[in-house]
């Protein structure tokens, strides 16, 4: 294993620290491992707050700032937050118009963001929660009931950031959330496993030759495993699922092709045109993009696509100002 860390134990403690040194817009708090904006979220604003596992880097703590989230909270590495870091986050963020919880579709982000949201509820905070689930590789993996909750993450929290900030109530937060969630699906693979530090070597084995279609953010197994193929054979693969899966024409969408976090740029902007060209066969309007690693699983070498099936109001609040260390536009 070659990794730039000091300690094992000591490398998501070590990122916050430089983290909060890099973002002038961001503060920590070290004790609980969350990242808020640098201001206090404003009375009568909706909070919106999440958080999950370290290692998907710029997710969740890079989406942290104006037009985006209000906090997010840094699990162990591939592991829920505890009830305890979200409740403290919760309570934290509140501006008095409740706050609102992302949560990605996985056993211990479901049952420890619950029982913090119970906690906070009891001291009289309003915590609304949407769970995202929009991979359509499985129904079931080996940390859900359902499916997986991958890259509509970061869409969700664009969209739903900017209606919170232009001062929408919870339920006019809460009906866009539940829009977005609905229309969205996301299918990913991978070339190679990521190495978890404190493993010291790969999650899984995957030959040279081989690739593994419909993976999971943390290594969990897809569909299948196959001999590896061109990029154009790989686009279909990921696309097919999506388009079996939902409807996607007669609307803009926002189409996200999305690194693992080992692949280069220059392969995700090829196979982004590999995406766009079986999209426009389909039919499909692609009305606004993103193209990089912004839902990462370490040092993997694959890619995911996302397509959201928008509308004029979606796309407005897409394109509203966002000022965060992984997003940053209109400002």
């Amino acid at each position: 294993m070659k990794k730039l860390i000091n300690n094992v134990d000591d490398v998501i403690a070590d990122a916050l620290k430089g983290i909060e040194l890099s973002d002038d817009n961001v503060r920590v708090d070290h004790e609980h491992r969350v990242i808020y904006r640098a201001e206090k979220t404003r009375q009568g604003k909706v909070a919106v707050i999440s958080g999950g596992g370290s290692g998907h880097e710029p997710l969740h703590g890079g989406f942290v700032g104006v037009g985006m989230l209000d906090a997010a909270c840094a699990g162990q590495m591939f592991t829920s937050p505890t009830p305890d870091q979200m409740l403290a986050a919760t309570s934290e963020a509140d501006g008095g118009a409740g706050v609102l919880h992302i949560v990605k579709n996985y056993t211990g982000d479901v049952m420890n963001f619950e029982m913090a949201g119970e906690m906070a509820a009891d001291s009289g905070v309003r915590v609304e929660t949407v769970v995202v689930a929009d991979d359509v590789a499985v129904q079931d993996s080996l940390y859900t009931a359902g499916r997986r909750g991958v890259g509509l993450t970061v869409l969700l929290e664009k969209i739903v950031g900017a209606a919170a900030e232009e001062g929408r109530d919870m339920d006019g937060v809460l009906e866009i959330a539940h829009r977005v969630n609905a229309g969205g699906r996301s299918m990913g693979m991978a070339l190679t496993s990521c190495t978890v530090p404190a493993a010291g070597k790969p999650t899984f084995d995957l030959p040279d030759d081989e690739m593994e279609i419909g993976v999971g953010i943390h290594g969990e197994p897809g569909r299948h495993r196959e001999p590896l193929s061109s990029a154009r054979d790989i686009a279909k693969q990921l696309v097919d699922p999506i388009l079996h899966d939902l409807d996607f024409t007669g609307a803009p969408c926002i189409v996200m092709l999305n690194g693992m976090g080992g692949t280069p740029l220059i392969e995700l902007y090829l196979m982004y045109g590999e995406v766009v060209r079986l999209l426009d066969d389909a039919g499909i309007t692609i009305a606004r993009n993103l193209v990089g690693n912004y839902i990462t699983s370490l040092d993997m070498a694959g890619c995911s696509v996302t397509i959201l099936k928008a509308d004029d109001e979606i796309l407005a609040l897409w394109d509203a100002p966002v000022k965060t260390a992984g997003l940053r536009w209109g400002v």
